[in-house]
């Protein structure tokens, strides 16, 4: 959820997955041993009422493997609390909440189990996530994580300010660059907004997957990274990046931070959001949701899939319980309590008719649904983070500050961004 990124993964966090001994111990001596285990989930509200009714219904059927659950640790961030136990080395068995950008830095460090090593591992995440499911392969061509749940980036729109501006608010023209540009105009000229839209201008790493990532993979359907190569600098790259730029220099995106919602508290007209919005502003707001634009307003290849992960953890003894326990946490009775306590899109091929019944009584999450089956991910490449950093260091000076030529600033970008994706 975007809510719980705003303090996700500094870099310092997880500079510690640097000193690590590489690989992970995914041993097969312990992946048969079952008993009791531990896991942490999300200290999101919704999520962990949903853990806990979980939890209940398993030990219920299986009280020689009873789990013990909690919220993850306080801490700077999540990650930084799961690195720092594997360095100690007791981690619980699974974590449900496990970010895919940090999944590098975890496998570095030794800390994370290869899923594909039981026996049925590589036939279930793929039954269960479809063609996706090589976005979220390590390196090695292994799995260190089920992927579980995805927020399916889209554009929330405030009905009532685009009626304000004299735009049409049931079928509003976003779909193409030119149209969100023109339309973005009009809502600032109109003084209804003081922004069009107004995501985090900060250098955080993560923060591009909320503005300029869900443009890139709806006009491409690539990664920042694919074959070890960095795709940003490519010419379609470059448009949607050029399309930032303008909504900066203009002024329809302030170059200052927000204290606070900016989309809630009416002050910009539009937010990048997940389905998590829809119970956030439920009737607070009049919204409305559209996929985000692409270059001449076709269909988007994909978006941003602000995804989350269950890990299994390389302390775990019992890992032939963990791994039963995360079939079942993702089996499709789970799968749909979830999505009825947190709207949240658990990561399945052809989501929507895995669970008609939920999306007919729910119709304001259908359009999340639909772009939930062509979600982009964080790409699995070694300095993750860092790579994000370098890329967003340099759209921070060139697109947001208009500092420099933009197209030699990300191609610079992009020649360190090869390196750091080959290890370098």
């Amino acid at each position: 959820m975007k809510k719980a990124l705003l303090a996700l993964l500094p870099v310092a966090a997880l500079a510690l997955s640097a000193c690590g001994s590489g690989g992970s111990d995914s041993g097969s001596a312990t992946n048969d041993a079952r008993g009791p285990i531990k896991i942490w989930y999300s200290n999101n509200a919704q999520e962990v009422a949903w853990g806990k009714s979980m939890v209940a219904d398993w030990n219920a059927a299986h009280p020689k493997e009873k789990v013990t659950a909690q919220e993850i640790p306080a801490g700077k961030s999540s990650e930084e609390v799961i690195g720092a136990a594997i360095t100690a080395g007791n981690t619980p068995c699974l974590v449900l909440n496990t970010a895919p950008a940090a999944v590098p830095g975890f496998q570095k460090q030794g800390g994370l189990v290869a899923l594909d090593d039981f026996p049925d591992g590589k036939q279930y995440l793929q039954s269960r996530v479809g063609d996706r499911l090589g976005q979220y392969a390590s390196p090695d061509g292994k799995y260190y994580q089920m992927p579980w749940k995805s927020n399916p980036v889209m554009i929330f729109y405030n009905k009532e300010l685009f009626k304000k501006a004299g735009l049409d608010a049931e079928h509003p023209k976003l779909a193409s660059y030119q149209d969100f540009l023109n339309t973005s105009r009009k809502l600032v000229k109109s003084g209804v907004a003081k922004a069009a839209i107004w995501p985090a201008p900060t250098s955080e790493f993560y923060q591009s997957w909320f503005d300029y990532y869900p443009l890139f993979a709806a006009q491409t359907g690539k990664q920042l990274v694919e074959n070890g190569k960095a795709q940003f600098a490519s010419p379609e790259g470059i448009k949607a990046a050029e399309l930032w730029k303008t909504m900066y220099s203009e002024g329809l995106a302030p170059k200052e931070s927000f204290n606070g919602d900016a989309f809630g508290e009416g002050k910009s007209a539009m937010a990048t959001v997940g389905p998590w919005a829809v119970s956030v502003y439920g009737d607070k707001v009049k919204w409305g949701a559209v996929p985000v634009p692409t270059a001449d307003g076709a269909a988007g290849k994909g978006t941003f899939s602000d995804e989350k992960s269950i890990g299994m953890y390389a302390s775990c003894k019992n890992r032939g319980t963990a791994w039963d326990v995360m079939k079942f946490a993702t089996g499709k009775e789970q799968d749909g309590k979830l999505l009825e306590a947190t709207g949240q899109m658990p990561m399945r091929a052809d989501l929507a008719a895995a669970f008609p019944s939920y999306f007919s009584a729910h119709k304001d999450y259908k359009v999340f649904a639909d772009q939930a089956d062509h979600t982009i991910e964080s790409p699995n490449v070694p300095n993750s983070v860092e790579i994000w950093q370098t890329f967003r260091d340099a759209y921070t000076k060139a697109v947001i500050f208009g500092k420099g030529d933009l197209t030699s600033t990300l191609k610079g970008a992009a020649g360190k961004v090869d390196k750091l994706a080959q290890g370098q």
